[in-house]
Order: C-alpha cells, then sequence, then structure tokens
C-alpha cells in the first residue's frame, strides 16, 4: 500500500474496538523515550505527503499510524522499514522529525495513549474516530484525522474544546 514494501494496515472506525487491538502494544511504551519520528516525505514538492503513516519510534517498537476517509483509523507495529525506498512514482522517501510537534516530543517518557472521537447529534453517526493522542511529561501530541489524510498537532490539553469530544484510554 502505498509503496511502501511490507506495510499492511487494518483499518478500524471504532475507538473502542482500535483501543482494545492496540492496548496490549501501547501498555508497553508507557514510560518510554520517544526516540524519532518519521514522515513520508514528497520531494518533488518539497514537503509531507500525508496520506502516509506517521512513525513514532519509541526504540522498543515503532508504531505506524496513518488516517484515511471520514473516519478511518489504521494503527500497524514495526511493518515499516524508512531505509527502504517507498516505491511510489519515484519521488518520495522518509524524513526524520520534519514536524516541529514531532521534535517537541521527542526525547520526552510517554506517560497516557488515548483515541479521540468526536460525538454529533446524529443518530447515523453518533460518534467519529478523529485522533489518536499521545500524552508526553511536558509535551502532548495528536495524530489526527484531517479529512482523509493525516495532521499533527501539539495544541496543549487546555486549549481543546470541551464539547463533543470524548477519550477512549488505551494505556
Amino acid at each position: 500500500m502505498l509503496g511502501i514494501e511490507g506495510w499492511k494496515p487494518e483499518w478500524h472506525h471504532d475507538a473502542e474496538a482500535l483501543a482494545a487491538t492496540h492496548r496490549h502494544m501501547f501498555v508497553r511504551l508507557i514510560g518510554k523515550k520517544l526516540r524519532s519520528s518519521w514522515l513520508m516525505w514528497d520531494v518533488a514538492e518539497r514537503g509531507w505527503f500525508a496520506d502516509g503513516p506517521v512513525i513514532l519510534d519509541f526504540g522498543l517498537s515503532r508504531v505506524e499510524i496513518t488516517h484515511r476517509k471520514f473516519d478511518e483509523c489504521a494503527i500497524t507495529w514495526d511493518q515499516i522499514d524508512t531505509t527502504l525506498p517507498v516505491d511510489l512514482y519515484e519521488h518520495f522517501d522518509w524524513r526524520p522529525d520534519p514536524h516541529a510537534a514531532l521534535r517537541k516530543a521527542r526525547g520526552r517518557p510517554l506517560r497516557a495513549v488515548n483515541v479521540l472521537e468526536r460525538t454529533t447529534p446524529a443518530d447515523w453517526r453518533p460518534r467519529v474516530l478523529h485522533a489518536v493522542e499521545f500524552l508526553f511529561d511536558g509535551a502532548r501530541l495528536a495524530i489526527y484525522n484531517a479529512m482523509d489524510e493525516n495532521g499533527i498537532t501539539d495544541v496543549p490539553e487546555g486549549e481543546l474544546p470541551a464539547a463533543h469530544w470524548r477519550r477512549v484510554h488505551v494505556a
């Protein structure tokens, strides 16, 4: 998928199911420091290719997160080798720590992981999977659905909207 050898994402649109599937892996990362991060880079456009997975390297494991469509998220573990070329149109590469929010979290111990959902008044879709949130000592990082691609933010907890959000604790 996306020209990434060996990467086989399994998509979820339910926060509880996503949390349950990956809880045993995230628990192992609590207390570990974020060593580095990797983003798929569009060399021709000189920027982040936000459709590609966001990789967080904790030394013990690498977690790979990506979003697509309106509310789908896939988390994989240690499937992507960033030393291998991306075989998609021949102008993609991996770049370490290119986003300021990722650099701010680097070197900090992980305290908690949550899945964030937006709550809506719609009967057909009362909850929408939105983000995977990482709380570090002194930093917050969220990999979120930016409408069919990934977004990254480090907006502090205190600045998040108080209404229409639900946290599902993972680890």
